[in-house]
């Protein structure tokens, strides 16, 4: 797999470089160690919202119009994402495109103007993604479980904050966030793909730019947790949309790796054996999704579904008899093999794609101590025996780490007494 290329610029940003022999595509990504773990009650909510202005016009490109027609007219993908850790910003063009492309990031991350009437605007825009969200049971689950897991602390808040939040902000609050989390303490940035050695020398040039910035780091979690939690949103819909999990482990914990293999057996694919026992056997789900989500200092394991009302409780039992066998059985080497390969396709089909590979060493350099490569992480993989599936799974399939999440028109009482091992 590809080599990387670390570079410290004078202002301490380090910058990326991961050439890509033969590639007709380039990523740039800007990526901030700034999220709704960083915020306050008061403020939640902000670190998305800031992320959605920067394309709301610059000096330069005074307007939305004219800023989006300039990205467009390259011919490529743009956006952005705000997560609990971090907030990035990306484009992918043609490679012959990329010198455009940093030009534009440049003036967008550098000379934003931030319009108190596009604020303005922007806030029912916003309002209406959050409603989004909440309308789409699929989409919310994942936020409800982490509300049972963190609880009422900036990694338990939703990204997209609050509406009296969403409505409240104005300009001198973003620009005071700006000043604090966007800066040279913060910054790190990925060119990826199809890369010439100008290229690297207009992102240096760009991101030398960048000051030092005071940056507020986030409060370490600690889970407190000694008994089953059960979280349920009601709402009017034709199913229940659960998700139920455990305590994990976080980024460079050794037994991380063990658990993105726990999640690929139980849910991540077809002949899965959660996607077989609810899906296939039981006739209970269409969707059906385990995942392994590892964060700085915390992670989870967790089994998403959309099932018929009357048979929730039908399937908890389902997924949770699924955790325990994974504690009591060796996981048959046929089986493990495969799930190996899986993660091995997938994650070689992905790393073609020159904004997906640049997504991978973004995470990496905002999470991780040190960059881990993408044949690295297959090598630790690689290394996990049946035996450690099974330890693992003692560890983390208890009690004292169990989390359910529901929305649907249940009721938390109906789920107390078959939440448990």
């Amino acid at each position: 797999m590809n080599k990387y290329r670390k570079q410290i610029l004078s202002n301490r940003i380090p910058l990326f470089t991961i050439p890509v022999a033969g590639a007709k595509t380039a990523t740039i990504l800007i990526i901030f160690k700034t999220g709704s773990r960083h915020e306050t009650r008061s403020n939640n909510g902000i670190s998305h919202f800031l992320e959605h202005l920067f394309f709301k016009g610059t000096v330069k490109r005074p307007n939305t119009l004219i800023l989006s027609s300039e990205l467009d007219s390259l011919g490529g993908e743009y956006n952005a994402f705000t997560s609990k850790e971090y907030t990035g910003y990306w484009i992918k063009v043609a490679e012959e495109k990329l010198s455009s492309a940093l030009d534009i990031m440049n003036d967008m991350l550098l000379h934003s103007v931030f319009d108190p009437q596009e604020i303005e605007r922007e806030k029912g825009v916003i309002i209406e993604e959050l409603n989004m969200y909440q309308d789409n049971p699929l989409m919310r689950i994942e936020d409800v479980f982490e509300a049972a897991l963190y609880g009422n602390t900036p990694a338990g808040w939703d990204t997209i904050g609050t509406k009296p939040n969403i409505r409240k902000f104005k300009r001198a609050d973003f620009i005071a966030y700006l000043k604090k989390q966007y800066g040279a303490r913060s910054a790190y940035a990925v060119l990826a793909g199809g890369l010439k050695e100008r290229d690297r020398q207009a992102a240096a040039a760009f991101l030398r730019q960048f000051k030092t910035n005071p940056w507020q780091a986030q409060k370490k979690f600690i889970a407190k947790q000694s008994r089953p939690k059960l979280r349920a949103v009601f709402k009017k819909t034709d199913q229940v949309t659960l998700s139920l999990g455990v305590r994990a482990y976080p980024v460079d914990h050794p037994e991380e790796f063990t658990v993105k293999l726990l999640g690929i057996i139980l849910g991540g694919a077809m002949s899965s054996r959660l996607f077989i026992s609810l899906r296939e056997r039981s006739g209970l789900a269409y969707y059906v999704r385990t995942m392994a989500e590892s964060h700085s200092d915390s992670g989870y394991l967790t089994t998403q579904a959309g099932v018929p009302t009357a048979k929730a409780r039908q399937a908890v039992k389902i997924i949770l008899q699924e955790y325990q066998r994974l504690t009591q059985e060796l996981v048959g080497a046929a089986e493990l093999k495969r799930a190996k390969d899986l993660l091995r396709g997938r994650l070689l089909i992905q790393m073609e794609a020159t904004d997906n590979l640049a997504n991978w060493y973004g995470r990496q350099v905002v999470l991780r101590r040190a960059v881990m490569t993408p044949a690295e992480f297959l090598q630790k993989i690689n290394k996990v025996q049946a035996q450690d599936l099974r330890a693992v799974a003692r560890k983390i399939f208890k009690d004292r780490g169990l989390n359910l999440a529901l929305i649907g028109q249940v009721a938390a009482p109906d789920f107390q007494k078959i939440l448990h091992f």
